[in-house]
């Protein structure tokens, strides 16, 4: 069965752009967590994937969904989450979608409040981005592409949570794109529900008035230091992002041009599908037009504090790759529930 969907995925993604995910055409909204854009899976593809969107119902202005009900806060799986690991993989190689992927797993964590700490009232990485109400958010358009990639895992898998799912997604793209080994740990519980969404405005802006200022209070708010803001926006080596969805970018580079996936956009690294420091390079030298720099990218080279992180992190791919790795984990970990409450990892 699981071959058959990944069939229709791979011809449903033969014109698919490999980045962090689509956006609608909308003012400049993009959101600084991997704010870059998705070809929209072909029409008839998308619905021939047997997938659990949400629809709004006849009688309510209410959501529900098909097959993508609340999960059971049973313990997982550790065997179920090995097999989803190599499913993921295989999609990976044949869809080149690393880059959305990331920005899935990103997007559900990155919502959490440290100041608030009744769950799932403090956000995290709790499964709420699989609800439409939150999937409309601005900052979150085109991961319903992303949802729809997994879908068929999480219906073969049914004991892994969506929380746990969208974030063995996030880092086993990071992995396979090169980047390193993400220490991660699951167990996570999903929501029930979408009153139980996070409201909107949560997560970061890619051009505000103060880039520096905006992302320590964004990052802040989550528990992040400057060092891990630095490290954690390293992520920006892959993916690319396309103007008429994002307000960003350029529609077509000499490194976009051919694809993978449908053609277009504007990168921040000429080697988008590969996870390593040349993102810190290309941000301190711009000295390529068709490599696309954000405020929120050209802050961690103004600001002095963030500049001395990514100063070593140009040097230094190692040292980059240690920090982003415990980064990667902590992010994917905040403002989750376990069950067993310490968690569980998959490789000893």
């Amino acid at each position: 069965m699981m071959a058959g969907r990944l069939a229709v995925l791979r011809a449903a993604t033969q014109t698919f752009s490999s980045s962090h995910g689509s956006r609608a055409p909308v003012a400049r909204s993009g959101s600084a967590f991997l704010p870059s854009s998705l070809a929209a899976l072909p029409r008839a593809s998308l619905r021939a994937v047997p997938c659990l969107l949400p629809q709004k119902p006849k009688a309510t202005g209410r959501s529900r969904w098909v097959r993508c009900m609340a999960t059971a806060a049973a313990a997982a799986d550790p065997a179920e989450l090995k097999a989803a690991r190599k499913d993921i993989r295989e999609l990976l190689r044949t869809t080149h979608c690393h880059p959305i992927l990331v920005r899935l797993g990103w997007h559900d964590s990155g919502t959490y409040d440290k100041n608030i700490k009744e769950w799932p009232q403090r956000g995290g990485a709790n499964g709420s981005l699989r609800f439409d109400v939150e999937l409309k958010h601005g900052a979150n358009a085109g991961l319903v592409n992303a949802l729809k990639l997994i879908q068929p895992i999480k219906d073969k898998y049914r004991n892994i949570s969506y929380a746990d799912l969208f974030q063995l997604a996030s880092a086993t793209a990071i992995e396979e794109a090169g980047g390193p080994k993400i220490p991660m740990t699951y167990g996570r519980v999903d929501v029930t529900g979408p009153d139980q969404c996070p409201p909107e405005g949560k997560l970061p802006d890619a051009g505000p008035r103060s880039p520096a200022d905006h992302l320590r209070e964004v990052f802040y708010r989550m528990g992040f230091d400057d060092k891990e803001i630095v490290a954690i926006s390293g992520a920006h080596t892959l993916g690319r992002s396309r103007p008429e969805r994002s307000g960003w970018g350029k529609p077509e580079t000499k490194y976009t041009k051919n694809g993978p996936g449908a053609p277009g956009g504007q990168s921040w690294t000429a080697e988008w599908l590969k996870f390593d420091n040349s993102y810190f390079k290309e941000i301190k030298e711009k000295r390529d037009q068709d490599l696309l720099v954000l405020p929120t990218d050209a802050a961690l080279f103004e600001d002095p504090a963030f500049k001395a992180y990514a100063e070593k992190y140009t040097e230094d791919q190692e040292a980059f790759f240690e920090d982003y790795a415990e980064a990667h984990a902590k992010l994917s970990n905040l403002g989750a529930k376990f069950n067993p409450p310490e968690g569980f990892t998959l490789d000893g």
